[in-house]
């Protein structure tokens, strides 16, 4: 995948993007195929899927003004980097957390974050009850972000004791948050958040509906939450 395709696919989308940014994605692009062929980063391995259901995906949030600037995001369940490691070549100015509970996929974003000269990152190994517990990153974001995570009120656990208040989480979501926003809706309250309207997150040629849901932090979260680790996920709220 070539800097000039990105580009084109940038331009299309209607995605602000700074000169450097179109070659910045192709290394990180050119990495994930070749770390994905010795450990498992992404399912999809079509090059034009991979750029739009990845990357751009990723960066149709930067259509809105839901992060403000010099933010600090925190990526929750990171994976191999979407959104977060995304966003962090897209602004520099923001400075990006890239949480993950497995050490490999950090050490390919190690990788990314060298070869793009990627200074505004930090890479955490912790699963997300463990960080969302820990003094120096509870409630000490404007934004934390997930994608593809978990259903919406296991998210609403993982995300909001990260987030200041008054700052936002933001949840990469398909189809299926119609179904989940009941359940969402009283996780958030619960947590300190209350739901605000989705926002569509379209890419050009793909039927995808995709939204990104914010989700505001009105109030802390109490002390009990985050769970232990695990119980999110096993016992969700409701």
């Amino acid at each position: 995948m070539t800097g000039k395709r990105i580009e084109e696919k940038l331009k299309e989308n209607g995605i602000p993007f700074h000169r450097e940014l179109p070659e910045k994605l192709a290394v990180y692009f050119r990495l994930l195929q070749e770390w994905n062929a010795k450990m498992d980063l992404t399912a999809v391995l079509e090059e034009e899927e991979m750029l739009d259901k990845h990357f751009l995906d990723s960066l149709t949030v930067l259509r809105t003004s839901l992060i403000p600037e010099d933010a600090s995001l925190i990526d929750v369940g990171t994976g191999a980097g979407f959104p977060g490691m995304a966003l962090a070549l897209a602004r520099p100015d923001w400075r990006v957390t890239l949480l993950d509970a497995q050490q490999k996929r950090l050490n390919f974003l190690r990788a990314v974050a060298e070869a793009t000269d990627a200074k505004n990152v930090v890479l955490l190994h912790a699963r997300a009850e463990e960080g969302g517990r820990k003094r120096e990153t509870r409630e000490a974001y404007d934004v934390a972000l997930a994608r593809a995570v978990a259903p919406l009120n296991v998210l609403c656990e993982y995300l909001m004791p990260f987030v200041k208040l008054n700052g936002r989480a933001l949840c990469w979501k398909g189809p299926a948050l119609r179904h989940e926003l009941d359940a969402g809706r009283k996780a958030a309250h619960l947590l300190g958040g209350e739901l605000e309207l989705p926002i569509p997150a379209p890419v050009a040629g793909r039927d995808w509906d995709h939204l990104i849901l914010p989700i505001r932090k009105t109030s802390a979260t109490p002390a009990a939450y985050p769970r232990k680790a695990g119980i999110p996920k096993q016992k969700p709220l409701n």
